[in-house]
C-alpha cells in the first residue's frame, strides 16, 4: 500500500522551519521517530509530526518540558514538567478564514510544481522557493490551475517571474524543491482578541472529556505564520484575553516564527 505521506514529503513540511533557526532538531527527531513507531494511520502520524513543530517555539519557553505521551487525543499530548503530568492541547487560531481555502488550493498546486521540477533534475532545482501572485489569481477550474503550476515552473527554471508569479526568492536546501508563500506582512494586519476568546470558549466546553489522569491541563493556542490564514501582525485589545475565565490551569498564544508567547492565564 502506497504512504500517503512521504519521508520526503516531511522533509518539504518542515523546511521553512529549519530556515527560522528556531528548530530543536535533535528532540524533534526523537518524537518524529516515537510517532512513526506508533500503530496510527499514516495520516495521523502525519499530523501529529505537524502539531509537535508547531509547539517548537513552546520547547524553547519551556525546555524542562518532556513529552511523555505524543499520540493521544484529548488532550493532544501528555507531558512531564517540574514532576508534574501535564496535559497539552494544541490549537491554531484562524486569523483569515477566507483565506484558509485560497491556501489550501495553492498548497496543492505547489506540490504539483515540486514534482514536475523534481522528476526533470533534483539536484539542478533543488531549495526553498518563496512566490508571491498578482491578485487576479484564480483557480477555480482544472485548467487555471494547470497554467499556474505551468507558470511556476517556468519562473523556477528560469529564474524570474512568468505569468501569475510576482516575485520569486530562493534560499538553498539540500535535499529537495520546496515551494511556499513569500513572506510578507500588511503592517495593519491584526488578530482580534475575541477570536481568540472564542476558541478557547470552545475549547472550555471540550475540558470535561480530557484525560483526567493528569495533574495540570495546559491550552496552547498557536498562531502558523507560516500559514497565509493564521499569520497576523499585532493583537488587538489585548487588554481583553485578561478577562478570560476557563477551567485551563495555563493557557498561552504563540506566534512560531520569532516565538513570542503570550501568558493568558
Amino acid at each position: 500500500m502506497k504512504k500517503l505521506f512521504s519521508e520526503e514529503d516531511l522533509v518539504k513540511n518542515l523546511s521553512l522551519y529549519y530556515l527560522n533557526q528556531h528548530l530543536k532538531k535533535k528532540p524533534m527527531e526523537k518524537y518524529h521517530r516515537a510517532i512513526d513507531a506508533s500503530p496510527l494511520h499514516d495520516r495521523e502520524k502525519y499530523k501529529k509530526k505537524a502539531e509537535i513543530l508547531l509547539l517548537n517555539s513552546f520547547m524553547h519557553h519551556f525546555p524542562e518540558v518532556t513529552f511523555e505521551n505524543l499520540t493521544c487525543e484529548s488532550p493532544d499530548f501528555i507531558a512531564k514538567f517540574n514532576d508534574k503530568k501535564i496535559g497539552i492541547e494544541l490549537t491554531e487560531v484562524i486569523n483569515h478564514l477566507e483565506m484558509k481555502k485560497v491556501e489550501s488550493c495553492l498548497n496543492k498546486i505547489f506540490r504539483q510544481a515540486e514534482i514536475l521540477l523534481e522528476h526533470e533534475d533534483t539536484t539542478k532545482y533543488r531549495g526553498v522557493y518563496f512566490l508571491s501572485f498578482h491578485t487576479h489569481l484564480k483557480f477555480d477550474t482544472a485548467e487555471q490551475q494547470k497554467e499556474i503550476i505551468s507558470d511556476i515552473y517556468k519562473s523556477i527554471k528560469k529564474n524570474k517571474v512568468f505569468g501569475c508569479v510576482k516575485t520569486i526568492r530562493k534560499s538553498s536546501h539540500r535535499r529537495n524543491v520546496f515551494i511556499t508563500h513569500e513572506y510578507n506582512m500588511n503592517l495593519f494586519d491584526e488578530l482580534c482578541s475575541e477570536k481568540i476568546l472564542e476558541l478557547i470558549e470552545k475549547k472550555n466546553e471540550k475540558f470535561p472529556y480530557y484525560d483526567r489522569s493528569v495533574d495540570e491541563c495546559w491550552l496552547v493556542i498557536v498562531s502558523d505564520m507560516n500559514s497565509l490564514a493564521s499569520r497576523y501582525t499585532f493583537i488587538q485589545d489585548r487588554e481583553h484575553l485578561k478577562e478570560v475565565e476557563s477551567p485551563f490551569h495555563k493557557i498561552f498564544h504563540l506566534e512560531n516564527l520569532c516565538g513570542n508567547i503570550t501568558s493568558i492565564k
